[in-house]
């Protein structure tokens, strides 16, 4: 078996609303073996992998995935199941998956949902190698393949402290993005509304604040002038000068770098010079500034202090063991490590004891050695600190803080400027006031970790997560700014630069993504085709934009999913062949499927926005959407769109000369047709089109009709607010239209145009891409031969076919036309616009359906360049 594509589809996409991974999967000779041929595989399977037993698939009851596998199934539905049930088992849970054929023989889409990407793509490949290991009769060592899939989904997960907030934010709806794939770098939320953290550290947190936590001496200060117990002490940088200081403030002293975290470098309990100098030397491997300071009498503690809250207080013990009278002490330190909770650094609950010199030390000092026999129940002590993350434990005493305490901590988060601290306290305990006993804060964090929290050894757990989380979104929204996406086969550019129009001219603060330009707030700040999942990432990254207006195109939508999981407007503007044979889409009927994953999307408070005149928006669009929906029509009269407006729906059509919109009762008016000037008074109806649509998402969003009016009046088909499309520009009295028709649908709709602006001769140049079917590209000839008078063919991407064959077959069928039309074919665009030109008199149409837009203009500009007035009926 082969893979042939394997990606992750990142947001609701043509096969399923959620996360899936994609795999076009060749499975070869396996095509004429089901599973029922191969003798005892389905045995096997459940033997390598007992939880695929748990597998519903179609019977919809226990087992009955392997039911299926007795009595017949295909290689890639295995491989559907096994990728399902590999991530089970490195802990991500996942049910739903499918597999379907091709046209192509032994070519299957195989279908399944993941939540870490890495590992959805592992588990696809692993599925794919244990199927076929399967198949042949050859072993699979599954210990090695759960420890290559652990290793994925180690270096890829979020840790403890990160994934808790981010699980508090997907529990109130609110989405997030992970901004970079090394560090826990996440934003929570969209647009202008996002907020953004790395581990615990987030953008509230103060740079100052930040500085004084890491620097001990400087905290010291700051608390003890406030009238907070800390350790008397000095910052060193000699050893010499450590030796004074331990005299002066008396043994036993502790030895920290000035600057460090997670009990790195600190020794506690030093009793004389000897273990001085070890400890002053480990504090210098991580900072060349020491602080020698008293050891306090207590046990540690860490208050975590959130928003100026305390949320959670636990005690931390030291890694260590109980003896049970028989077990050596190293035999004791392994079964500690044993326990599933304990894993290498932060990627579990607790973490593993690791002997080092610190260790080796205090076993010395106990008088012992790694192959002593601990008495029962007596403790040996392997840290001197208790931080989690050098194997240390902890106990949850959150309701156990006096309220002086609790006040004390919530003060110091105050007074140093953090709006997440983690203190260190040393203290007898945490039920009486400070003053009352041996306490004295020993360091604050910045970044604290939460697992001691979370999930401490003894006690209850607590949602820090969500703390942080109602900090950062006080109000309790969603942090979701209105999202308007837009698709169809044609008009998605145009419907898309005026809907952005239409919210800049109300006021928004708009994030624009279309094929062209990124744009936010009318900066251009990408060109290029941004019609795809990407760029709404990018545009929803974006901290000002308060509306995002998002075109869609097919190829996004199969290749990636959607760049979002829900809209707030979804447009659906027609159906109509283009692309057709491409990506598993060959008939209208999946086009239209693919076109409706966007109003598939749309909240179940949202707007569906509808094309009422084409017949499979009308039929798959209004089954498919979730949201309200919004009608637009040429055509009011017929009975579904009665029924639509006297159940109080919406629809916006033209009557009268009038865009008018129609619900219950009330007609309102919103614009003359003639007042659009994307319309060229009605000879344009498929723009008329595109700005009912357009006028409909306005109020989806809340527009007046004031507001939509003014949008629709001013935006002009210039080059500037929509540069290739219906550009109409004269240049020595030769009319030039410029615009992106590339697609028989879009020509047809463009010929009205064409005919009401080029009364004498019309000469056009055009081109395709070479992806599109035989057929489609001699239609597309066909087409524009029966438009103009000459066609000069060019060639700017060939994708895939031998050079000037697709210019050719548009050039053939430009010469099969009923109308005479003298087609030639000029492989470099820049000719052919030059020859075009040259051929074209006063009086004249030029049609521009080019790549080439900004150069061309460039070109008319030196040719006595003006923008055509808008012509009369």
């Amino acid at each position: 078996m082969h893979i042939l594509e394997h990606r992750a589809l990142r947001g609701p996409n043509y096969y399923s609303r959620y996360l899936t991974i994609f795999m076009r999967l060749d499975i070869g000779d396996l095509e004429d073996r089901p599973s029922d041929q191969v003798p005892g595989i389905a045995e096997r399977l459940q033997k390598l992998l007992p939880g695929i037993y748990e597998h519903r698939c179609s019977v919809g009851e226990r087992g009955g995935f392997l039911q299926r596998v007795h009595r017949g199934t295909y290689a890639g539905h295995m491989v559907e199941h096994v990728a399902i049930e590999l991530q089970n088992i490195i802990g991500f849970s996942v049910g739903y998956g499918k597999a379907v054929d091709t046209n192509d023989r032994g070519i299957y889409v195989v279908l399944y949902r993941y939540r870490d990407e890495a590992c959805g793509l592992a588990a696809g490949r692993e599925a794919v190698q244990i199927v076929d290991s399967l198949y042949r009769g050859q072993d699979v060592d599954m210990v090695a393949v759960v420890d290559r899939l652990k290793e994925v989904r180690d270096a890829n997960m979020l840790g403890p402290s990160t994934a808790s907030i981010v699980k508090a934010a997907l529990a109130r709806d609110i989405p997030y993005y992970r901004l970079s794939e090394e560090t826990s770098y996440i934003q929570l939320g969209q647009g202008v509304l996002q907020q953004r953290f790395q581990t615990t550290v987030t953008w509230k947190t103060g740079i100052i604040g930040h500085t004084i936590a890491d620097d001990k001496d400087w905290t010291k200060q700051i608390l003890r002038d406030a009238g907070i117990p800390v350790p008397q002490g000095w910052v060193c940088y000699t050893y010499d000068e450590a030796v004074e200081v331990a005299a002066t403030v008396g043994y036993p002293v502790v030895t920290k770098p000035l600057s460090g975290n997670h009990g790195r470098g600190i020794t506690t309990n030093i009793c004389n010079e000897a273990e001085l100098r070890q400890g002053f030397e480990a504090a210098l491997h991580h900072h060349e500034s020491v602080v020698v300071e008293t050891s306090i009498k207590g046990e540690d503690h860490r208050l975590l202090v959130i928003d100026g809250k305390l949320v959670a207080a636990a005690r931390r013990r030291p890694a260590h063991v109980q003896g049970d009278g028989r077990s050596t002490l190293k035999e004791l330190i392994d079964k500690e490590n044993a326990d599933p909770r304990r894993g290498v650094g932060h990627e579990n609950l607790l973490t593993q004891i690791h002997i080092d010199e610190q260790t080796e030390r205090l076993v010395e000092q106990a008088g012992l050695r790694f192959d002593s026999v601990i008495p029962k129940d007596e403790i040996v002590w392997l840290k001197t600190t208790a931080n989690i993350s050098t194997g240390g434990t902890a106990t949850d005493l959150t309701d156990d803080v006096h309220p002086e305490v609790k006040y004390a901590a919530e003060r110091m988060g105050r007074l140093i400027g953090l709006d997440i601290i983690g203190i260190d306290l040393l203290a007898e305990t945490l039920t009486k006031p400070l003053e009352q006993q041996s306490a004295g804060v020993v360091e604050v964090n910045a970044g604290p970790g939460f697992r001691m929290h979370l999930s401490p050894t003894h006690g209850q757990g607590r949602p820090v997560g969500e703390a942080v989380v109602d900090m950062l979104f006080p109000d309790g929204g969603d942090g979701r700014i209105p999202i308007t996406a837009i698709t169809g086969t044609n008009g998605k550019t145009t419907t898309t630069r005026l809907t952005a129009h239409m919210l800049r001219q109300a006021g928004r603060q708009v994030g624009m993504a279309c094929t062209g330009t990124i744009e936010i707030d009318n900066h251009i700040i990408m060109r290029g085709d941004y019609s795809g999942p990407l760029a709404a990432q990018t545009v929803l990254r974006e901290p000002t934009v308060d509306h995002a207006v998002l075109e869609v195109a097919r190829g996004g939508i199969m290749r990636r999913g959607l760049g979002f999981d829900a809209c707030d407007v979804g447009v659906l503007l027609n159906i109509a062949s283009d692309h057709l044979g491409e990506r598993d889409i060959h008939t209208l009927d999946e086009l239209a499927r693919c076109k409706t994953v966007v109003v598939d999307a749309v909240k179940p408070e949202g707007f569906c926005v509808l094309n009422a005149d084409d017949e499979r928006v009308m039929d798959q669009g209004t089954y498919w959407s979730r949201g309200r929906i919004i009608y637009f029509t040429m055509d009011p009269d017929r009975p579904a769109l009665r029924e639509h407006v006297a159940a109080h729906g919406i629809v916006f059509t033209v009557k009268d000369g009038w865009i008018v919109m129609c619900q219950g009762q009330v007609e309102a008016q919103v614009i003359e047709v003639n007042d659009v000037p994307i319309g060229f008074e009605g000879h344009a109806p498929f723009n008329i089109q595109n700005a009912m649509a357009a006028a409909a998402v306005g109020h989806a969003h809340g527009l007046s009709l004031g507001d939509i009016r003014m949008g629709l009046a001013t935006f002009h088909p210039t080059p500037g607010q929509l540069p290739g499309r219906t550009n109409l520009i004269e240049a020595d009295g030769i009319r030039c239209l410029i615009d992106y028709g590339h697609n028989v649908p879009a020509l047809q709709a463009l010929e009205p145009l064409v005919r009401g602006l080029g009364t004498q001769g019309r000469i056009g140049v055009a081109s395709a891409p070479g992806n599109r079917r035989d057929e489609d590209l001699i239609e597309l000839g066909k087409q524009l031969g029966s438009m103009l008078d000459a066609l000069f063919v060019c060639e700017s991407d060939p994708r895939g076919r031998q050079p000037g064959q697709a210019a050719e077959l548009i050039r053939g069928g430009a010469s099969k036309a009923e109308t005479e039309c003298q087609a030639r074919v000029i492989m470099d665009e820049y000719e052919a616009v030059g020859l075009a030109m040259d051929k074209a008199c006063e009086g004249d149409l030029l049609l521009l359906l080019i790549d080439d837009i900004q150069g061309t203009i460039q070109r008319l500009k030196g040719r006595s360049f003006r923008t055509e007035a808008p012509i009369t009926s």
